[in-house]
């Protein structure tokens, strides 16, 4: 048992498919009986290995939260499940309700553990190419310029959106639709919002390739850790695992990668769970 009690722990971006991953996923366990698990996306790509990975969390820890990445919402040449956009996101769903754990469809769970208590709200929002290549004015003038420099999301061609015309129409009713139900959370408690892409730009800034972020998120968010008392937000999907802050909110990016990235990450052990709470309460206080 871990001294202190329960806690919120997160990771994100496990790739299963790699054997390197998924040692590290073999690895994660509870510290204690009442420790929940929040899961931001990017499981992997072949149901299989979801499911394999979804199913082991939810026998060890006392609560999982999950959230979809693109990586999930992927149609893959080589995944037994061919069903595509929400329909093969609406399989997930259930799967992940056969298993007991909470996903963006499901009510908001309250965690009143150390640092609670605070409404978990898991989020499944995508992202409408707003992240513009800097320079560009439009989606297409950003996507060409991307193009032009050999910087293409393999969502263009695995993440598809039926039956919306669009990713951005996904985006666009994802956003539409939690909004109204972050509305309509208890005041009397803050908010933790878990996301796979980042809610503001912000934690783009950094990465190798900016034309990238246009496929990391929406700016209707931007001010979504204002608006609904955010006491933190978790993201994942950069692999740059790391703690920043807007407005005086945390956001934590929890993510595995590649191993090839965290391998190269030195002077660092290799990455595992991410206490959320009591820490950040903690560092709050």
């Amino acid at each position: 048992m871990t001294p202190g009690g329960a806690r919120l722990l997160a990771i994100s971006d496990l790739h299963a498919a790699h054997p390197d991953n998924r040692e590290i996923i073999e690895s994660l366990r509870s510290g204690t009986d009442g420790d929940w698990l929040l899961v931001a996306g990017d499981v992997g790509e072949i149901s299989t290995d979801i499911e394999w990975t979804l199913s082991l969390l939810a026998e060890r820890f006392a609560k999982v939260v999950w959230v979809p990445g693109n990586h999930e919402l992927w149609t893959h040449p080589s995944d037994p499940l061919t069903l595509r956009g929400r329909f093969r996101y609406d399989h997930l769903v259930s799967v992940c309700r056969g298993l007991g754990i909470t996903t963006p469809e499901d009510p908001y769970p309250v965690w009143e553990g150390a640092g609670g208590p605070v409404t978990v709200v898991p989020l499944f929002l995508l992202y409408d190419y707003s992240f513009l290549t800097p320079g560009t004015s439009t989606k297409e003038e950003s996507l060409r310029v991307a193009r032009e420099a050999g910087i293409v999301c393999t969502d263009e061609y695995m993440l598809h959106p039926d039956p919306y015309e669009s990713r951005e129409a996904w985006c666009a009713a994802r956003v539409e639709e939690t909004a109204k139900r972050l509305a309509a959370c208890s005041p009397d408690f803050p908010t933790l919002l878990v996301s796979h892409w980042p809610l503001r730009r912000e934690p783009t800034d950094i990465m190798y390739y900016p034309q990238f972020a246009q496929w990391c998120g929406t700016t209707r968010t931007a001010d979504w850790h204002v608006t609904h008392r955010a006491l933190a937000s978790v993201y994942g999907h950069l692999h740059i695992p790391r703690t920043t802050h807007y407005d005086g909110v945390p956001f934590v990016e929890v993510s595995v990668g590649y191993p090839r990235e965290w391998r190269g990450r030195t002077g660092r052990p290799r990455p595992g769970l991410r206490e959320i709470l009591p820490a950040l309460a903690r560092e709050a206080g």
